[in-house]
């Protein structure tokens, strides 16, 4: 009479061990990837919501389809100009098809990692410094378009790769330094001479309408000396223009003729 309720006990644990294997629950971000006695499950994929499975011959992979944000580790890396560089990147890649990424190669996010890694190194070495310090949006982009054609057979797709830091020997830290004062310096000699030449010319130009009406001079004679009387000086030299004086001159050379 006790067997009967232990042996119905062991029945309905062993129910329960059973349907617990065989129903999941998936949430929206993520598919499961179902195998039965080895062979993938037609449909790929499944989910999302409450899935059944045949207890022990089904095996689920579960798949999360939100963006991955990868830091790829610092690569040391020679430029096609000889210098040596530390770069490091981020790149950000989502899983579009879960049955091949799972199927196609053996851990997706590992050989992610390795594809962004190798193709950095090379790309980087395909360029020169200046390239790199210059232009990192169209390098990004080439980055993107390589590793994406790598990763496509795995059901992969990566939106974006950006380059984080460039890590420059302290020789040429120093020497882009001495590069960029050297450019501020031409920069700053090339403005006060073009300012110059503005002033000359304006000068020149003031010195044809002095020419053309000799009594404007007399007139800016005026102005100064009465700026210069607002001030408390005691003393004060102003210059006299030789046109004033022309007719005084021409009266005694006259009279000397005469």
């Amino acid at each position: 009479m006790q067997t009967v309720p232990v042996f119905t006990l062991v029945i309905i644990l062993f129910c329960v061990i059973i349907l617990a294997n065989a129903v999941r629950v998936l949430r929206e971000y993520e598919r499961g990837v179902i195998f039965r006695l080895g062979r993938l499950v037609g449909g790929g994929e499944k989910g999302p919501g409450l899935i059944f499975l045949i207890p022990i011959l089904d095996k689920m992979v579960k798949v999360s389809l939100r963006t991955v944000v990868m830091d790829v580790p610092p690569q040391d890396v020679i430029t096609q100009d000889n210098v040596s560089i530390k770069v490091n990147a981020v790149i950000y890649f989502r899983v579009l098809q879960p049955d091949k990424a799972i199927v196609e190669v053996e851990n997706y996010l590992i050989a992610t990692s390795q594809i962004a890694q190798t193709t950095l190194r090379s790309v980087l070495g395909q360029s020169e410094l200046d390239d790199l310090l210059s232009q990192r949006e169209k390098i990004n982009q080439r980055l993107q378009q390589i590793i994406d054609g790598h990763t496509e057979p795995w059901g992969i797709k990566v939106s974006n790769v950006e380059v984080k830091q460039i890590d420059l020997p302290q020789e040429m830290q120093r020497a882009m330094a001495k590069q960029a004062e050297a450019e501020r310096e031409r920069r700053s000699k090339v403005i006060a001479a073009e300012g110059e030449f503005q002033a000359s010319q304006r000068l020149a130009d003031a010195a044809k309408v002095l020419a053309e009406q000799p009594s404007a001079i007399t007139l800016r004679y005026l102005q100064t000396l009465r700026e210069i009387a607002t001030e408390n000086n005691s003393t004060t030299i102003f210059p006299v223009p030789i046109d004033l004086l022309k007719p005084f001159l021409n009266f005694e050379h006259q009279k000397k003729l005469d």
